[in-house]
């Protein structure tokens, strides 16, 4: 019994312990715990000595509450808290010596005494200095047991005492107190040793013993704390919390335990799981998901056994036999892996190759690799290769590692465990928020310890991974100091715990009662260390080798590692840990992998991945491979491959079995040539046979909407770009698209790429191609191979860029992941940094007019925290299905790797991705026997070989065929057969494609040969074509196969040849692709295997394993039987798992003839809700005698597919993936099953297929489908449609239409298969956590696990949070000091997952935005033709003005008639002006009236560069006008109260006016800073070309956004006033979104108001304003009359201003000027003081085609934009209280005041239609706002006093409506009278337009129409002044009946105004025709009085 220390059986006399043995005996206590382990199945067995011993049963709370000489107490035996007593000395025996100093036995004990005699210490006795009280400058030398002494930490001190006197030899002292009285310590108090033990004693050089370090007890006084011994069994000390250790037992090895407690705490249970990967899979007790473990790497359960010694133990008490024992539940191992590859950011690579890594090293690297202390070396062995057959893996450790010499070659020495250790001893930055709580990273010892245990927990062929230990220590770290980090975040909200770490913390530690959680905790010591490690190797045998006890350093211990390396000591140790635990050094240890397979893809992991293809190329080149070759190429007792195959030659005239019956050998050719034999040419083959495939249909190009709804998406983030206030893209000033796609360079990608783009029709809708172009060569210049030619293109493209500014260039790189590389770190040959050097430049990153947009499947190396790219402008690809919802009605499911992995799990039949079993045997075989040759190289020629047997085998040519399937494995047999057998299933020879990955070209090329040859010697060159993926390289199909594609395609170009492999599709072929890794290139649906069995597994990023499996992508069609006729299979939906059988014979069934294997499969059609409904003849094609089991399920052939899940567990990588519950499931049967079926018949399932694809050449030659054909089908490629079976064939002979709806199966190497189908701690799948990719590095080892409930958006986070670009990385450079992020504002991200259709969705992209860039420069302007033009006025041919006069004539203009009419199309419903020269058009209104409910005509316009803006335009040239100015703060503006007198209101008004700082130069002041006098006005001699001299005033409400306000570019930036006239509710809101515009604030009595009152209040303001600078000008001696008396104003929805040229030839033509241009040239008119109102016309398309516009000025209404002299027009008033026709009423008043109105017929304004705001906006509604009532315009006014609905508008306003609506009733008469209209005097209403108004002013010396003989129907009378007399009224006759209104404010004047005027002798009166608006009487409602006229 070896593991019995000495003395472990023994009781020590005059111990007082807390622990005793029981009275089993330990051999029966031993034998009890392995026949436990036997039974059970869980991996960690009872600990032995756990059940040795019984544990001091001390509850928990007495440590909490004891005091801190609690363990002193302990040391005597006393459980007491009082103070101590007085210790009274126990008195010495007669006749001993007492002296101090010296023992009782007269011996001198004293240090300078005894300092150089020889002193004999026993084994395990240290010697230590004791400071007697009595002798303070002396020390006492005394010996004693080291392990009743502290470590250097001052833990793991035993309790009690052990020691000898050094004087007179006494040995054998128990208590400290008899030790204490012999040596003479004459003490007051009870002696402790922890007081008096002071000192180690050590000898010098010269061997003088002299005192050493000082000893290190814990607590006050020198004092140790000892709680960890006295915790129960069962739980978990504080110790242990501390080391998170796994007491590790052989993984392999079954147990069966159950952790009891003896509180009654909960005991883990047994229970049984199934074996994975040879391990028995331990189910986590319910912990937090991060310390699940996966398949493969079990985790190990049970009981926390106690680990320290019991309280007090007897001597012979071995340390090292129950030290610091660990939690076995703490630490769950992560599953298994492949490879050690770094993760941390301490390691760097250069061109993809770490320089941390190990590589063989020279002589010359020796020195610089190796870091150890001169005079250490360790010699390596010669021949170490040749001998073991390995090249040992040396992993630096801790400490320095010793200096190798010799043959270093074959050594390989890495540095990358070293920098795991370092990362998980740098705690980052969060956690010094916690301040002095006791946080400290994980010590050395227990690193060292916790990396056995997980090399003992590796499996045979499992290679350490660098991520799995990592998370160890997280976890571990984590968990220890799991009670401080909840106490630090008490405080916290319950919801933000753990967040504030960004590590999600357990509630508890598993398994740990929660109040057993203690901040003080006993570390591993160094001591403990040795013992530990070897305790956990030994469970797994030699696995794990640990040198620690008997080595004193490193250089012993690795030459020691040779030695048995080279004795054969380690043929089954698969590691070697080197531990040093030197006293008082620190602790040094290093690992050697000596696994032959482990050292073989550790070396090859160490290699870049360009250095791996090399090395490759080398072995292939040098001739080493040959022995390999022709080792494989012997069968054994089958003979030689060679000369099989000749004979397979020889008789080669014999018809193949695989022969169709239509072909006979004269076919057979070799490929590209044809034999003299040959008759007939492929596309006589096919045409020759009787049938025809009518299940192939082809269509490239489909918008699926999920790419539209991504599209949209990326346009909305540019226009989130362009709405944003940092102006970084002004999308406004574009007018054109202009684009650039950038790809890797792989000559298919970029024709690939090539033909989405043509075929989507993108360059015809941006204008860049012509539409009748017929060839895609000319969209070859639009993409871009990222070669060296790029750089010309791309520069073109910038200078094109800064000369065209108005054009937004796209720069699209796609497959963004594949260079990433930083150009300063390459070399231009490498063709790497590329991308770096070209879009990271300075041209195109501050070039405001190109945008880049990244497209990548892999978007993670672009996440990092320097990234360039901004987490807003990220779009990711949205799941098409929600809860089994199709969200985009897209009748298809995206395929992926999650869906994969799900397959792996279904259990049904096999899976889709698996492993080959057969061929993982053989390559690892030949791994072993060939050392040196690169397992790329044996895995290669181990799969050909395989390919070659197989298709030897199925070609039926050799006799002995049926031999040779054992030399090749089932899955490539089954594969050969469905590739051969696939084609003679179609008449026109549809068939598969079989994808082989192999990275390296060279291996590559000679695959193609190898298989070539075969194919050749065996007479199947036309069976199949084997094709070689050249990413350099164009496609080369031979002819023949090119002529059958030609065919299916009904392609007539001679020339034409398939470039991409798309064209392939249902193509029997090998595909061999190579190339270092996947560049984008789609593959055909046709893809039915995907082979990756030689992909390295050496580099494990998740970039480099998501691409390899992208591969194998799809869409499925979503297809599904009508309710009504649901088809075969659809009982499957409701059919339970256990009937589904898993015999493939589908094709068996096809093939029964042909003797063939199964080999493929049918998908059950699926989802009953999305319907394709089945032919009619589906149902009969089941034979009446089949059983219901097979009509209920469709037969799946193949091994290599699958039944999918009806819903799926476990998440996609990155992209969220729909439950599966509508997926085609895919099912298989019995062979019994199928006997019942006859064969002759039908197939046993029929699936019903749509197709909608055209043909690849000419797709416009194709008809457009009808609407209910056009259904969404799936597409293998990024943009292109699917290729689906047709259904009008009953039988589904061809093997292409059945397999195109199903996923290609998917075969991985072994080790990758148990990485990718195993899951971490949150259920992801493992690779999930493994680095991102190559050129990043993780931040800490302290971060979380990716979450299974992360969103792609959250995803990005996480890697912008915890990763960081390596220095060769291009985004490395990407930092601002000061800043914590550096984006670039016009940079995008697309992510999707790989063949979803991203392609696709940015070319349709691109379209989208270049529509909205068309009307984003395009606006909405009225066009509309002027209205109300009489006969008269279109014949009458008098020219009064030539037509290019440039001003108006006042003399001219005075002979010129006034047009009363109102022409404007916006008054188009309001009552004619009566004016006697004109004569209506009888059906003017006609029109008009049928489209009252139309909108207004408006006509899209391109703005000009003259255009006025609103607050959506940004540009760089504008910012200074919208408030960007340096010099003074945005929102920098003062208010200002400005108040003048009005006569007529006889009452001040106060105008509030917001001037902005820059602005206050407009204006005059008191003084700097104060009250503000009025506004600066020129002279009228000044003349300046760069300013306006006229003020502009833009009233404007409801606006403040879609307002017209930014006139910089209309007035060509010359200076200008402008003032908003706002109303003073929306004061705050104009002034923050035009801070650097002049405010006018109206009063608050106006803020109901029309735009009548801003007018009459602009009107009034500046004319008083005239009046000042009149005045302070005379008191400047300037003439006042010089004063500029013109104000603008303008409406706020003037877009755009043109003006007339006169052409001779062309007649007039009409272009946009700018609104500078218009104003100066109205400004220069000579005579522009004699006109009262100036205006323009408004613009309409047809305007200069009409005869009446040949006049250049005329006179008559104006309207939208005025130049009013204020000085002319001061006696004429603008009403203030009107809503409606204010500037018509205003302009009649003025002409019959006489003054002159012109019009410039040759300037126009535009105006854009704004639906939004602006004065014509009323509400009209009730004061009861709660109740909703709809009020109709009767309701407008009532009855004086009367109960009535009182409305909450303006009583004006409710007039004008009133009087609008219902005038027709009101005055009868008029109604459709032109010749008898209403006379209103001194005002214009709206009476409706079937009411004619004439209008005639009252004031002397007007201008009134000659009214005699003018009979008038009605009289209306508004608001009469005194100048209305009843003389004036008696010059008007009436007709008998006329109406009379009269309008007064209230009622008093009312009467008074019908008394006054004498009216009652006229017009008759009733008592019932007084009215009043609807208004309450605090809201002063409007009366008038109606009459008839007697």
């Amino acid at each position: 019994m070896s593991l019995c220390p000495p003395g472990w059986l023994k009781t020590p006399m005059g111990n007082s312990y807390a622990g005793q043995l029981r009275t089993t005996r330990f051999e029966e206590v031993l034998h009890n715990s392995i026949e436990a382990s036997l039974r059970s199945n869980i991996v960690v067995p009872r600990p032995i000595f756990s059940q040795l011993y019984l544990e001091a049963e001390q509850p928990l709370a007495a440590h909490n509450s004891r005091a801190e000489n609690d363990d002193e107490d302990e040391e005597d035996g006393s459980e007491s808290n009082s103070p101590p007593i007085l210790y009274q000395i126990k008195p010495p025996p007669e006749g001993c010596c007492t002296t101090d100093g010296f023992c009782q036995a007269g011996r001198d004990l004293r240090l300078s005494s005894l300092a150089s005699d020889p002193l004999d210490v026993l084994p395990g006795f240290m010697l230590v200095g004791l400071k007697p009280p009595s002798l303070p400058d002396s020390l006492l030398v005394c010996a004693v047991d080291h392990r009743f002494l502290p470590d250097e930490r001052g833990h793991n001190a035993l309790l009690g005492f052990s020691g000898n006197c050094m004087g007179c030899g006494e040995k054998g002292f128990r208590y400290f107190t008899d030790f204490a009285n012999h040596i003479n310590l004459k003490l007051s108090t009870q002696p402790k040793k922890q007081k008096h033990l002071k000192y180690h004693l050590h000898r010098n050089n010269q061997g003088v013993l002299v005192k050493g370090a000082a000893i290190c007890w814990r607590g006050h006084d020198g004092r140790i704390r000892q709680i960890g011994p006295r915790l129960l069994e069962g739980h978990v000390t504080s110790d242990e919390q501390s080391s998170n250790l796994l007491l590790l037992q052989p993984s392999h090895t079954p147990a069966n335990y159950t952790a009891s407690h003896t509180n009654g705490s909960p005991q883990i249970a047994d229970t049984p799981h199934p074996l994975t990967n040879g391990h028995n899979a331990i189910p986590p007790i319910p912990q937090p998901a991060m310390n699940h473990s996966g398949p493969g790497r079990p985790s190990t359960t049970g009981t926390q056994t106690n680990v320290g010694p019991p309280k007090k133990r007897h001597k012979g008490w071995s340390p090292e036999s129950a030290s610091n024992v660990v939690s076995e539940n703490t630490v769950k191992m992560p599953p298994s892996s492949s490879t050690l590859s770094s993760s941390t950011a301490h390691s760097s690579t250069t061109n993809g190759a770490r320089l941390d890594a190990a590589t063989p090293m020279s002589s010359s690297q020796r020195s610089s690799t190796t870091l150890s202390p001169s005079g250490l070396s360790v010699a390596v062995p010669d021949q170490l290769l040749r001998t073991c057959g390995l090249q040992p893996v040396i992993f630096k450790g801790h400490g320095p590692l010793p200096r190798l010499t010799g043959n270093v070659s074959e050594v390989l020495v890495s540095s990358l465990l070293q920098s795991c250790y370092l990362s998980s001893q740098t705690l980052p930055r969060v956690y010094q928020h916690y301040g002095p709580s006791p946080i400290q990273p994980l010590s050395t010892e227990m690193q060292i310890l916790l990396t056995v245990y997980y090399l003992v927990q590796l499996g045979p062929d499992q290679v350490p991974l660098i991520e799995d230990l990592e998370q160890i220590f997280m976890r571990s770290w984590r968990e220890s100091h799991l009670s401080e980090i909840r106490q630090n975040q008490q405080p916290q909200a319950p919801g933000s715990q753990g967040r504030h770490y960004g590590i999600e913390t357990p509630p508890t530690l598993p398994g740990l009662p929660q109040h057993l959680s203690l901040p003080y905790q006993q570390p591993l010591t160094p001591s403990q260390l040795p013992w530990l490690a070897q305790l956990a190797a030994s469970s797994c045998g030699v696995g794990v080798v640990v040198f620690g006890e008997h080595v004193g350093s490193l250089a012993q211990g690795l030459q020691l590692m040779f030695c048995k390396l080279l004795e054969g000591g380690f043929q089954n140790t698969n590691y070697v840990v080197v531990i040093v635990t030197a006293s008082g050094q620190e602790t040094q240890s290093c690992v050697v992998v000596t696994g032959k397979h482990q050292c073989r893809a550790l070396a090859e992991s160490m290699f870049s991945p360009s250095e791996g293809l090399r090395e490759i190329n080398h072995q292939l080149s040098s001739g080493e491979t040959q022995e390999l070759i022709q080792f494989c190429n012997s069968l054994g007792q089958d003979g030689d491959m060679d000369s099989l195959l000749d004979s397979a030659t020889l008789d080669s005239n014999e018809p193949s079995p695989l022969s169709s019956s239509q072909e006979s050998t004269d076919d057979k050719s070799v490929k590209k040539t044809h034999s003299p034999k040959d008759s007939h040419s492929p596309k006589e083959r096919v045409l020759a046979t009787k049938e025809t495939c009518t299940e192939y249909s082809v269509e490239w190009r489909e918008v699926r909407p999920i790419q539209l709804a991504v599209a949209r998406k990326l346009l909305s983030h540019v226009c989130a770009i362009a709405d944003s206030s940092t102006q970084n893209l002004d999308l406004v000033s574009f007018d054109r698209v202009n684009f650039l796609i950038l790809v890797p360079p792989s000559e298919v990608t970029f024709q690939q790429t090539v033909l989405h783009l043509w075929s989507s029709g993108v360059l015809q809708e941006l204008g860049s191609l012509d539409q009748a172009c017929a060839s895609q060569r000319d969209a070859e210049r639009f993409v871009v191979k990222m070669d060296q030619s790029a750089q010309v293109q791309i520069d073109s493209l910038i200078q094109e860029a800064h000369s065209n500014s108005y054009t937004l260039y796209i720069l699209i790189h796609d497959h963004a992941h594949w260079d990433i590389s930083s150009a300063s770190y390459c070399n231009s040959e490498s063709g790497l940094g590329l991308v770096d050097q070209l879009l990271n430049s300075r041209r195109i990153r501050d070039a405001p007019n190109i945008l880049i947009l990244h497209v990548t499947s892999f978007p993670f190396a672009l996440q990092t925290q320097f990234t360039r790219i901004s987490p807003y402008n990220e779009i990711h690809w949205p799941s098409s299905f929600s809860n089994d919802v199709d969200l985009y009605h897209e009748r298809t499911r995206y395929f992926g790797v999650s869906e994969l992995l799900d397959s792996t799990r279904s259990g049904g039949s096999l899976p889709l991705m698996r492993y080959d079993s057969s061929f993982e045997s053989m390559a690892a075989s030949l791994e072993e026997r060939f050392p040196k040759l690169h397992s790329a190289v044996i895995r290669t020629t181990v799969l050909i070989h395989h390919y070659c047997i197989a298709l030897m085998a199925v070609s039926g040519r050799l006799s002995g065929s049926h031999n040779l399937h054992k030399h090749s494995s089932v899955e490539t047999l089954g594969i050969v057969q469905s590739l051969l057998s696939a084609a003679q299933q179609c008449p026109t020879r549809h068939g598969h494609m079989v994808l082989l990955r192999i990275p390296s070209l060279a291996l590559a090329a000679w695959a193609q040969q190898r298989l070539s040859r075969v194919r050749r010697q065996l007479g199947l060159e036309e069976k199949f074509e084997i094709i070689l993926g050249n990413p350099g390289q164009p496609l080369n199909i031979g002819q023949s196969f090119v002529d059958q594609i030609k065919i299916w395609l009904k392609i007539q170009e001679a020339d034409w040849v398939p470039r991409t492999y798309l064209e392939l599709e249902a193509l029997p072929c090998i595909l061999i692709l190579s190339g270092a890794e996947p560049l984008g290139e789609s593959l055909p649906r046709s893809l039915k295997y995907c082979d990756l069995r030689v992909i390295s597994c050496s580099y494990l990023q998740r970039t480099t394993l998501e691409q390899e499996l992208g591969l194998a992508a799809y869409l499925l069609k979503a297809e599904s039987r009508s309710p009504h006729n649901p088809g075969p299979g659809s009982d499957l939906l409701e059919s339970d798992a256990e009937k589904l059988s898993s015999t493939d014979n589908e094709e068996e069934e096809a093939q029964d003839n042909e003797n063939s294997t199964p080999s493929s499969n049918l998908p059950v059609q699926s989802s009953p809700d999305i319907g394709a409904k089945a032919t009619p003849s589906t149902q009969n094609n089941i034979s009446p005698k089949a059983p219901k089991s097979t009509k209920a399920s469709t037969p799946s052939p193949s091994r290599a597919q699958t039944q999918l899940p009806a819903q799926s567990t476990s998440q996609a990588f990155l992209y969220p993936k729909p439950s599966f519950h509508h997926l085609s499931q895919y099912q298989s049967q019995t062979y019994a099953q199928a006997q019942q079926v006859p064969s002759q018949n039908h197939p046993v399932s029929q699936i019903n297929f749509q197709s909608y694809f055209h043909q690849v050449s000419h797709p416009q030659l194709q008809p457009p489908l009808p609407p209910a054909q056009s259904r969404r089908h799936p597409s293998k490629s990024t943009s292109s449609g699917s290729l689906s079976p047709r259904a009008s064939s009953p039988h589904l002979n061809c093997s292409w239409a059945r397999g195109v709806s199903r996923p290609p199966s998917v075969l991985l190497p072994r080790s990758l298969y148990d990485i990718i189908t195993a899951n971490d701690g949150s259920g992801l799948p493992r690779c999930t956590s493994f680095l991102p990719h190559m050129s990043v590095a993780w931040v800490s080892s302290f971060r979380p696990l990716l979450s299974k409930m992360m969103t792609c958006t959250e995803q990005s986070l996480y890697y912008r949070q915890w990763t960081v670009p390596r220095p060769y990385h291009m985004d490395s450079s990407n930092r601002t000091e000061g800043r914590s992020d550096n984006f670039h504002p016009r940079r995008l991200l697309l992510s999707g997952p790989p063949q979803v259709g991203k392609t696709g969705a940015y070319l349709h992209f691109l379209g989208i935005l270049s529509r909205m860039l068309i009307r984003l420069m395009e606006v909405d302007i009225y066009n509309e033709e002027e209205i109300n033009l009489s006969k008269d006025a279109r014949e009458d041919g008098v020219q009064y003005s030539p037509s290019n006069v440039l001003w108006p004539n006042p003399e001219i203009m005075k002979t010129l008639s006034f047009d009363y009419t109102v022409h404007d199309p916006k008054y188009d419903d309001i009552s004619f002006v009566y004016c006697p020269g004109y004569k209506p058009v009888s059906d003017g209104n006609t029109v008009r009236q049928e489209d009252v409910c139309l909108r207004r005509r408006t006509t899209r316009i391109k703005l000009s560069k003259y255009a006025a803006f609103n607050t959506y335009h940004h540009c760089e040239h504008c910012h200074l006008y919208l408030g960007f100015n340096p010099r003074y703060q945005i929102y920098d503006s003062s208010l200002h109260v400005f108040t003048f007198t009005h006569l007529r209101l006889g009452e001040e008004i106060q105008l509030y006016f917001i001037i902005p700082k820059s602005k206050e130069h407009y204006f005059s002041f008191n003084q700097p800073g104060g009250q503000v006098e009025g506004m600066r006005l020129p002279l009228s001699t000044d003349r300046s070309p760069d300013s306006i001299k006229s003020p502009i005033f833009t009233p404007t409400t409801g606006r403040h956004e879609h307002g017209l306000f930014n006139l910089y570019h209309a007035m060509d930036g010359v200076s200008h006033l402008h003032i908003l006239v706002v109303k003073e509710y929306e004061m705050a809101v104009y002034k923050k979104y035009w801070p650097n515009h002049i405010l006018l604030v109206m009063p608050a009595i106006f803020n109901a108001a029309g735009i009548g009152a801003a007018h009459f209040l602009i009107k009034e303001l500046s004319y008083h304003n005239l009046e000042l600078e009149r005045s302070r000008r005379l008191e400047g001696g300037a003439p006042a009359v010089d004063v500029w008396p013109f104000v603008i104003l303008a409406d706020d929805s003037c877009v755009m201003w043109n003006a007339v040229d006169l052409n001779v030839h062309t007649g007039p033509v009409e272009h946009a000027v700018s609104l500078k241009q218009v104003l100066q040239h109205m400004e220069a008119c000579p005579d522009l003081s004699h006109y009262g109102l100036c205006g323009m016309r408004k613009w309409s398309s047809r305007v200069l085609t009409a005869p009446n516009q040949r006049e250049p000025f005329s006179r008559g209404h104006l309207h939208d934009f005025l130049l009013l002299n204020v000085d002319r027009s001061q006696n004429v008033q603008y009403d203030q209280n009107r809503f409606t026709c204010h500037d018509v009423d205003f302009t009649l008043r003025l002409h019959s005041a006489g003054l002159l109105v012109c019009r410039f017929n040759n300037f126009s304004v535009m105006k854009k239609q704004i639906a939004i705001g602006g004065y014509r906006t009323f509400i009209i509604k009730t004061k009861m706002t709660d109740v909703p009532t709809s009020v109709g315009p009767s309701q407008y006014i009532c009855a004086p006093d009367s109960k009535h609905l009182f409305l909450a508008t303006p009583a004006q306003l409710l007039l004008e409506k009133y009087l609008q609506h219902t005038s027709h009733k009101l005055f009868p008469l008029s109604t459709k009278n032109y010749e008898h209209p209403v006379l209103s005097v001194d005002c214009y209403i709206n009476l409706g337009p079937e009411v004619t108004v004439c209008f005639v002013s009252s004031r002397p010396h007007s201008v009134n129409i000659c009214t005699t003989g003018l009979l008038f129907s009605g009289l209306l009378l508004c608001f009469a002044d005194t100048f209305v007399t009843p003389s004036f009224l008696k010059n008007f006759t009436f007709l008998k009946g006329a109406t009379l209104c009269v309008i007064s404010e209230d009622r008093s004047s009312l009467r008074q105004t019908v008394s006054r005027l004498e009216l009652e002798e006229e017009w008759r009166f009733r008592l019932s025709d007084e009215f009043q608006t609807a208004n309450a009487k605090e809201d002063r409602p409007l009366f008038f009085l109606t009459g008839k006229h007697i």
